[in-house]
């Protein structure tokens, strides 16, 4: 075997790492030679991969389990995350559904209860699907009836789903199965649903290249095998195909999307079962960079969403019978984020520097009200049913546990309707928003949370958090898991980064492709903006990010290595010239661009994470997270990552990779997540020189 376990597990100086075999493996792009010597890293199967997976993970273990206060951590992450959490409820007749975790459950419970003062009953307990809790409930669709539910589980964390199907009535499964289901919603019509799956994969379930994505109509009480095929494209094998019904089945809507190609938008068609249930007519026929999204049906038009000549987006009618758009709700000065539909009403939430603003209108664009909302922060839900009298939403932000709200539609007014008991005291926190410069002049925002009465005094542990990519906001948002950081003194900063949705179309596109630098540059502004204004220093700072926001970190200690003090690369996308080879990879390309394109092979080469490492260069201290069950960012990417840095890094700084089992691209239970937190926030702390943890009072 070629790879040596032998390591040092002390936690001061430099560790001995496995090593990993290299080869003369190297690939031509556009005339440039770029060597890939741990490519052998990619195949998840093969006994030498395991091997090293074995020996790095004991490696690292070793080093965490002498950190004397990791395990004083753990409880403390178990403890302030013990508390009961809830979904909103949603109605389907007499019935309110709703989940709970009573505190530390691996998953979530479905209830249901008849009314709201009805006694809750389990329709389903996750937790008893596997041994380890690793078995996810993903989907529950009921059909319009209520009568039967499709049920979609997926297991250890992988995006594969399978679907089953419950009669509510006896809580019993239909006797059939659905499998290979991916990137699918469960949209019911009649006596049947649609769904979208793969082919099965060959090779690989994990890694293999997810293609030629179909649509199927799925009857009560048959085998997958008699499903009816409604939509293929093998001409165009990675595009998505997902349909969805309208709330009253009339119409069925196919989205289509060729992000491979780079195309960030979609096409749409729609059939009506009042004329044809079979045939899809286009409503927009053409592939672009604009989105199209159905809200719901009004009679026989459509209220469909869309940043089409409108950045920030805005709600149109479109007759399938005249072929006619007109305006409903126009583009504003605010991104328009979201948007649902509750007792003939549509609500419309709006970002305001990253914060909720939402307004209801009726289904002519006639603005009634705007929410009162508790406080600046996240606000989501306001969905439901057509005959609904009132519907919850979540509220939350930093000091904020997700508190559900009560709204009536009638009087306009918001009630809490159920508060969690979180272990802590939010007065004992503040937030606070600060606007900072980049590189080029754009102004960034910034949340920081921390403790009050804070000495700004350069020495406080600061986690600086980010993503900056795919259009995806980061607003204030909750986490129990954060306060055990923050009762170490520590802040908790969080960057609104170009490539994210928090301004617009706009400043998505401000960080995508060619101008994906933008982010990195956002990104090593704040850092340097924290230790300006003595909030930390680089001896105090750490970063982290997960996915798109592990290749953040990744570039980012590349281009400012002296800047930061520990890094945490979580199931990052490390290799920019290959990420496309993998599962649904090269659905990013509308993001990232290719390898494959001149132009763009030079943007990302010239930050990919893997071939930007450099000897010679002080890396911070670094935990690189991933698992074996990550089929969406596979986790070739971190080991072929982490065994390069091993490689070219000399220092006395600890670079080791975490890899867990059974879990996915997210931690796949409860147990996993406080186990994965407990060791980064340990390694954090005692790679700033945290050498015990300050008493907690609990409230």
């Amino acid at each position: 075997m070629l790879i040596s376990s032998a390591a040092v597990a002390q936690t001061d100086g430099p560790l001995t790492y496995p090593k990993a075999r290299k080869t003369d493996q190297a690939d031509t792009y556009h005339g440039t030679p770029v060597s890939d010597p741990y490519r052998w890293l990619e195949d998840d199967r093969s006994v030498e991969t395991a091997e090293w997976v074995k020996a790095e993970n004991k490696v690292t273990f070793d080093y965490l389990s002498q950190i004397p206060y990791r395990k004083q951590l753990q409880e403390r992450l178990e403890q302030v995350y013990n508390y009961p959490k809830y979904s909103a409820p949603s109605r389907k007749g007499d019935w309110f559904y709703f989940s709970k975790n009573d505190g530390l459950q691996n998953q979530s419970v479905l209830y249901r209860q008849k009314g709201l003062d009805g006694k809750p009953e389990v329709v389903i307990d996750p937790n008893k699907l596997s041994a380890d809790g690793t078995t996810r409930l993903t989907t529950f669709s009921l059909s319009k009836d209520g009568a039967y539910a499709v049920v979609g589980t997926s297991q250890g964390g992988s995006d594969w789903n399978a679907y089953r199907i419950m009669k509510l009535a006896t809580k019993q499964y239909l006797p059939e199965t659905i499998e290979w289901v991916k990137v699918s919603g469960a949209a019911w019509q009649g006596d049947g649903f649609y769904y979208s799956r793969y082919p099965k994969p060959e090779g690989s379930a994990l890694a293999a290249k997810n293609e030629n994505h179909q649509v199927f109509f799925h009857k009560l009480n048959t085998a997958q095998s008699a499903d009816r095929l409604v939509f293929e494209d093998a001409r165009n094998p990675q595009r998505f195909h997902t349909v969805r019904t309208t709330d009253d089945e009339r119409f069925a809507v196919l989205s289509i999307s060729d992000r491979g190609q780079g195309k960030d938008g979609n096409a749409l068609y729609v059939a009506d079962a009042k004329t044809s249930q079979q045939k899809f007519v286009p409503v927009v026929s053409e592939i672009t960079n604009f989105q199209y999204g159905v809200l719901d049906n009004d009679g026989g038009d459509l209220l469909i969403e869309t940043n089409a000549d409108a950045p920030n987006s805005k709600v149109m009618r479109y007759s399938p019978s005249t072929q006619k758009w007109t305006v409903v709700i126009a583009e504003k000065p605010e991104p328009l984020v979201g948007a649902g539909t509750a007792g003939g009403k549509l609500f419309v939430e709006y970002s305001k520097d990253v914060t909720s603003r939402v307004s209801v209108f009726d289904y002519t664009g006639k603005l009634e009200n705007e929410i009162q909302l508790p406080g600046l922060g996240e606000a989501g839900g306001f969905n439901g049913e057509k005959d609904d009298k009132f519907v919850f939403y979540t509220f939350t932000s930093f000091t904020v546990p997700p508190t559900i709200y009560r709204y009536d539609l009638a009087t306009r007014k918001s009630m809490v309707f159920r508060a969690p008991e979180v272990d802590f005291k939010p007065t004992d926190y503040e937030t606070k928003q600060v606007f900072y410069t980049s590189k080029d002049g754009t102004k960034i925002p910034m949340f920081l949370t921390y403790r009050k009465g804070m000495k700004l005094d350069g020495s406080n542990p600061t986690l600086l958090y980010g993503y900056g990519g795919f259009n995806i906001s980061l607003p204030p948002g909750f986490s129990a898991l954060r306060i055990p950081f923050l009762e170490q003194g520590g802040i908790y900063a969080q960057a609104n980064l170009r490539g994210g949705s928090e301004y617009g179309e706009k400043w998505h596109e401000q960080g995508m492709k060619l101008k994906k630098q933008n982010v990195f540059d956002d990104f090593i502004a704040a850092a340097e903006y924290l230790i300006q204004e003595k909030y930390t220093s680089s001896a105090k700072l750490a970063i982290q990010g997960g996915s798109n926001g592990g290749l953040l970190v990744g570039a980012a200690i590349n281009q400012r290595p002296e800047l930061f003090r520990v890094a945490i690369p979580q199931v990052g996308v490390m290799d920019m010239l290959r990420f496309h080879k993998f599962t649904i990879g090269w659905n990013w390309i509308a993001d990232y661009g290719s390898s494959d394109n001149a132009d763009e092979f030079k943007a990302l080469y010239a930050y990919s994470p893997i071939h930007n490492l450099k000897t010679g260069s002080n890396y911070p201290a670094t935990l690189i997270t991933t698992a074996d069950h990550d089929d969406r960012v596979v986790p070739a990417h971190s080991f072929k990552y982490a065994a390069t840095l091993q490689e070219v890094y000399n220092g006395p700084n600890p670079v080791l990779i975490r890899i867990d089992t059974n879990s996915g691209h997210g931690a796949s239970n409860t147990k996993k997540n406080i186990e994965t937190t407990a060791d980064i926030y340990s390694f954090i702390l005692w790679n700033m020189g945290v050498k015990s943890l300050k008493e907690i009072a609990s409230k």
